[in-house]
């Protein structure tokens, strides 16, 4: 499995993980050229410079924006006609207004206001924009690997901001970071910005030390400030199969993942759809339902949630806490599947997503996402048979 590891011992911001994963791309003029998709920003808005620089005897890439704006105050919406007419990849433009919908929430949860309300400041800026649409274009450069971090150096101190002098971490940063491991080291200084913090949100599936694994190639991205730490982020692209498992050669992957695992018998049934959304939603690989008979013949259900080995504790607490379970089994599991790309296809029906499976380099089976047969029914006022045959016959013939 490939795998980012994010190492954010002094701290992470937007030009730090652009310059970083700028490093890892085997094809670096394209980066531009897809920058340059997005028609509403022009070459007489800016100008982009990819240059080495040394920090504390680290050499790394710093992502530059020239620009001659002074902090426009855009809102969703603008940001969002930028990105969505863009010609950039439906992927890419679906996760970066991703991001900006949840910087919009955060910053109005921050000013007691709506998302509908809200001006970036600092964020809404061309700078910002291209290091948070530039960070998607790079990991889809990269084919989307999963995304690991470590703890976040958020530094301390203050930070002078379009709202005054703050204390680190700046509210939005602090907001967006809730939940995830955190950290201070170093001399007083900003080590996190709120791009920097809300790329970690969308991008990283778990947080930890760095996985077992093998190192393919590193990637270091340089930040503006000089201080005690060397002011990178530091970015490993690896595969992080277990040793000794070859499954490329055969044409399939293998991992090592986590299974848990709870006997129930006095749950309302119903009960079992919000934690199980809960699950998937934070990055669960997947979860299913199992009748059981349970001691004195009582029936049963066992939830079992097959999840990455970073997510076990925060999974064992959503399920403790979200159902009437006493306790969590874990079992470390080894497993084989195949490789799959997800792509956006256009049917006479409207568009699907369709997920085809591969042995090796070979087109194995296709077949459209059950969210998007479902959506097509609605629309279309037809029954989900009727979608689903018409849309499998006009597969077979692209």
């Amino acid at each position: 499995m490939k795998t980012l590891y994010l190492d954010c011992f002094a701290g992470i911001a937007g030009d730090m993980l652009t310059g970083a994963l700028f490093e890892l791309v085997p094809y670096p003029d394209r980066f531009t050229a897809e920058l340059a998709k997005m028609s509403k920003l022009t070459s007489e808005d800016y100008r982009v410079r990819l240059e080495k620089v040394d920090k504390s005897g680290i050499r790394g890439t710093h992502f530059y924006v020239d620009t001659h704006e002074h902090h426009p105050h855009r809102g969703l919406k603008e940001i969002e006609d930028i990105i969505m007419s863009s010609s950039l990849s439906p992927r890419i433009r679906r996760e970066a207004m991703h991001a900006f919908a949840l910087l919009a929430e955060t910053e109005a949860a921050v000013h007691g206001t709506t998302p509908d309300k809200i001006h970036f400041h600092e964020v809404g800026a061309i700078d910002s924009i291209l290091d948070i649409v530039g960070a998607f274009i790079l990991i889809d450069m990269l084919d989307w690997p999963r995304v690991l971090c470590s703890p976040v150096n958020v530094g301390s101190g203050t930070v002078k901001c379009a709202h005054g002098i703050l204390p680190v971490p700046a509210p939005a940063t602090e907001r967006l970071l809730h939940g995830l491991p955190i950290c201070s080291r170093g001399e007083p200084m900003e080590r996190t910005t709120p791009t920097g913090a809300l790329l970690v949100r969308c991008l990283a599936s778990a947080f930890g030390d760095l996985p077992d694994g093998t190192i393919l190639a590193s990637g270091y991205g340089a930040g503006t400030r000089d201080s005690d730490l060397p002011n990178v982020l530091r970015v490993l692209l690896m595969d992080s199969r277990p040793p000794g498992q070859d499954g490329e050669a055969a044409g399939v992957e293998r991992d090592r993942v986590a299974l848990l695992e709870s006997n129930i018998d006095d749950m309302n049934p119903q009960d079992y759809e919000l934690v199980t959304e809960r699950l998937f939603g934070n990055g669960a690989l997947d979860v299913w339902l199992e009748p059981i008979a349970m001691k004195k013949g009582r029936p049963g259900t066992k939830l079992c949630c097959l999840c990455v080995s970073e997510k076990v504790n925060e999974f064992s607490m959503t399920i403790l806490r979200g159902t009437t379970t006493q306790g969590v089994r874990r079992t470390m599991v080894d497993r084989t599947k195949l490789c799959y790309k997800i792509e956006e296809m256009v049917t006479s029906l409207g568009t699907v997503r369709v997920k085809t499976a591969f042995l090796g380099e070979n087109p194995l089976r296709r077949a459209p996402e059950y969210d998007d047969l479902k959506r097509l029914a609605v629309e279309r006022e037809l029954s989900l048979p009727e979608v689903r045959s018409r849309i499998a016959g006009e597969l077979t013939l692209q």
